[in-house]
């Protein structure tokens, strides 16, 4: 069911219905400050997978969404300094960061070698979420190899009845990837070029390598 989230009755009865649908291992559609995504409750397996079978099927890890910054010392054993830098400046926004998480967590995102990504993002809608369900596993909404949907309808035509609800906030005000960072090497290095461009980051943390290693 799609929930209109501009309307404020329609919002509340929407992001209840999400929050009971990711408890109940279903799969929802939220607005997010970048692009639409569709989400499940990180730390149920089948969830995770029926995420990835609604894109198209792919054992590619999605990044985590997370609605405060405190949660994100659950999910890790050990926080660079250069992480919790960057976290300081950027969240909640469009930074998405790869780190360590810790060998305890008892989830199956998929193929992604002991780290995972992780993301707080600026939009109301998706916090209010966030912060009564926890860590979502969160991947755009759309299927594999189709355009990123921009709103929730866009969604809707392309991920049909595999989502429990979707939530309508309007067209994404800034559709552009969020910037990917590695934080677990030896040095920070810059993975995806996205809303915050390379120069921002290395205000913060200098020693940033660009995505070819530089």
């Amino acid at each position: 069911m799609l929930y209109d989230c501009r309307a404020l009755a329609d919002r509340d009865r929407g992001i209840a219905a999400a929050i009971e649908a990711v408890r109940n291992g279903e799969l929802v559609v939220l607005p997010t400050d970048t692009v639409y995504g569709v989400g499940a409750d990180a730390f149920t397996p089948y969830a995770v997978k029926a995420l990835a079978d609604a894109k198209g099927g792919s054992r590619q890890a999605p990044p985590v969404l997370i609605g405060s910054r405190h949660t994100l010392d659950g999910l890790v054993f050990s926080l660079p300094r250069a992480a919790r830098d960057l976290v300081e400046a950027f969240w909640p926004g469009a930074l998405t960061i790869v780190v360590e998480h810790s060998p305890s967590l008892s989830w199956d995102l998929g193929d992604a070698g002991g780290t995972v990504a992780v993301r707080m993002p600026l939009h109301p809608v998706a916090l209010e979420v966030l912060r009564e369900t926890g860590p979502m596993a969160v991947a755009s909404a759309n299927k594999i190899g189709q355009p990123a949907a921009v709103t929730a309808e866009e969604a809707r035509e392309q991920l049909g009845y595999a989502i429990r609800a979707y939530l309508e906030a309007g067209p994404a005000v800034d559709p552009v990837p969020s910037t990917i960072v590695d934080l677990t090497g030896e040095a920070p290095r810059l993975v995806r070029q996205g809303a915050i461009p390379l120069a921002k980051l290395r205000d913060v943390v200098p020693d940033l390598l660009d995505s070819r290693g530089a």
